[in-house]
């Protein structure tokens, strides 16, 4: 999942062309699609650091959230959508397979 969120950070960073053409059909200015990317890649670093992964959890489950919410608000198709939701939802199984106690401390929250 990191290197998928990196990747896709820097490509936003960089500006390539089709993702300035998705940003743009999505109604993104394209003059804050840089910003978007490196707000991505901070939140992956955070995400990356074992001291403050699940910080890095939350605030990749809120960023993934304003994709969906833009996805949808663009119209976009089952798929970006679904695509969006299942990110956010291995980020969070990635942090249980590398913080298994989170797990139990979730599941017995009383």
């Amino acid at each position: 999942m990191i290197l998928f969120l990196v990747f896709d950070g820097v490509t936003k960073v960089i500006e390539i062309g089709p993702v300035l053409d998705a940003c743009a059909r999505l109604g993104i200015p394209t003059e804050t699609v840089a910003g978007i990317g490196l707000t991505l890649l901070a939140c992956t670093a955070v995400y990356a650091i074992p001291q403050t992964c699940v910080l890095g959890a939350i605030l990749l489950t809120a960023y993934l959230g304003g994709a969906v919410a833009i996805h949808i608000r663009g119209g976009s198709g089952t798929f970006e959508i679904a695509f969006a939701i299942a990110t956010g939802a291995l980020v969070w199984v990635g942090l249980l397979l590398r913080e298994p106690r989170l797990l139990w401390t979730i599941l017995l929250r009383q």
